[in-house]
């Protein structure tokens, strides 16, 4: 990759952020279609956001990636937010149009798209949600604009969970994780599992539940085999890693940042790679 004074710049802030897998998925973007760009991680200190935001609309930076803990904070720096972002008070991407900085969630259709690349047929399904945070949102709103029968929504705080229904209307009701055997998806958006081998991991549901048939999805993508899959997929079940869904929202932001159809398989493969190695 060589880097002129024509190279535009995006950015991943958050903080921390050293850990993040977004250079490695977007320079691997940069480099398949041959667009001149580089992508670096930027630490930013919570009280130090408004200023980096300014900065980057100074710089004219490319675009941004946003992780925590800015998702929600970010909005008042921002010129206008699309309506996913909108609808769940959280920025994942800041994209530039025209001399504004618009501020989008892309967390929930990526999520959709990678559903869709493994062959996941949305239309008429159950869904159970396990988790009612961020990205459990993201995934319930998502799950409802892509036509799913139902989703329920599993979580400690049943106001929590209630707070959710909010994403779909009829369409999503608080459920309890002994309800996983009814429903045809499974999806663990919480961080249980993270960072344990499977054999070690705690489960975020009894894995008695799981039969053949299901379908079930989790969104820790470290380690990319968790305990949950590994017990899904010994029930018999189909399963989809997180890596799907955090390679497909960096492939909307990608375009959106650059016009450019995103090359999936490349942006997948760097990820994959970075995550081999830390294994």
């Amino acid at each position: 990759m060589s880097v002129g004074g024509a190279t535009r710049v995006a950015a991943v802030i958050g903080d921390p952020v050293a850990h993040s897998l977004s250079p490695a998925i977007h320079n691997a973007a940069f480099a398949a279609t041959g667009f001149d760009g580089v992508f670096v991680a930027l630490p930013v200190r919570p009280r130090d956001l408004g200023a980096a935001v300014a900065g980057a609309r100074a710089l004219d930076l490319l675009g941004l990636s946003v992780t925590m803990p800015h998702k929600a904070t970010v909005v008042p720096y921002l010129d206008d937010v699309g309506h996913d972002a909108a609808a769940l008070g959280a920025v994942n991407c800041i994209v530039r149009e025209g001399d504004g900085l618009l501020g989008a969630n892309t967390d929930g259709p990526g999520f959709v798209d990678a559903l869709t690349a493994a062959s996941v047929d949305l239309v008429g399904t159950r869904v159970l949600v396990l988790g009612a945070g961020g990205a459990a949102r993201a995934v319930i709103g998502a799950l409802v604009g892509a036509g799913v029968a139902e989703v329920g929504v599993v979580n400690r705080s049943r106001e929590r969970a209630e707070a959710a229904l909010l994403l779909g209307g009829r369409a999503v009701r608080v459920a309890d994780a002994a309800d996983a055997p009814d429903y045809d998806l499974v999806v663990n958006a919480t961080s249980v599992g993270m960072g344990a081998a499977p054999e070690a991991a705690v489960l975020p549901l009894d894995p008695s539940l799981l039969r053949e048939g299901h379908v079930v999805v989790d969104l820790v993508y470290e380690p990319v085999e968790t305990g949950l899959l590994a017990a899904a997929r010994a029930s018999g079940a189909r399963t989809v890693d997180g890596v799907g869904m955090l390679v497909h929202q960096a492939a909307r932001a990608f375009t959106l940042w650059t016009g450019l159809d995103a090359p999936v398989e490349d942006m997948g493969r760097a990820a994959r790679e970075v995550l081999a190695r830390k294994t």
